[in-house]
């Protein structure tokens, strides 16, 4: 039976926040595998943390029904793991001589025009099957801020939803209460 005391959400595969999540993961996948050789644990720690911007969006969103708060740290955990792999690939261009293009340049302008854009991780997938490693890393660095700001606006949609909405006690506690005043309807 239901009661109507845990929201239902949106299938967090839909969320923009998500689907770029996805595109980071797969660059940095492939990205770390071919270019990165096998420096120690560098491999792995940015393979692990573009899964961790990708699966705490998800389990943020799982996660909403029970607990707001744990949806909102958890996006938070996203977020700062993207930052995390933000570090590694601007490392990997400084030590390696390669440029890390400014976003008023003409190749940072046409890389934000194009990641704004393409948000399905298959277009990428193959577009950097024939890219350079400066270029895959200058377009993982501009996903990773577009990511960034997007996950700041979802953060604060999040809190504006908790504040006009309250979290699971409140719901809880309402329908309780409307219970026991014979409004069972909720």
């Amino acid at each position: 039976m239901k009661y109507g005391i845990l929201p239902e959400r949106g299938d967090y595969k839909k969320l923009l926040v998500y689907q770029k999540a996805e595109c980071i993961y797969d660059i940095t996948y492939y990205f770390a595998h071919k270019y990165m050789g096998r420096e120690g644990r560098t491999v792995d720690q940015m393979v692990q943390a573009a899964r961790s911007g990708k699966q705490n969006i998800a389990e943020g969103c799982a996660a909403s029904g029970g607990s707001r708060g744990t949806e909102i740290k958890l996006v938070n955990v996203a977020r700062a793991s993207l930052q995390e792999l933000l570090i590694d690939y601007e490392d990997f261009l400084r030590v390696n001589g390669h440029e890390q293009w400014d976003i008023s340049s003409d190749k940072g302008m046409q890389a934000r025009r194009v990641c704004a854009k393409h948000n399905d991780s298959g277009y990428y997938r193959e577009a950097i099957k024939t890219r350079r490693p400066e270029t895959i890393a200058n377009i993982a660095i501009t996903l990773i801020h577009q990511e960034d700001a997007a996950l700041r606006k979802f953060i604060a949609y999040l809190e504006r939803e908790f504040i006009r909405n309250g979290g699971v006690r409140e719901a809880m506690f309402k329908a309780r209460t409307d219970y026991r005043n014979g409004r069972k309807g909720g």
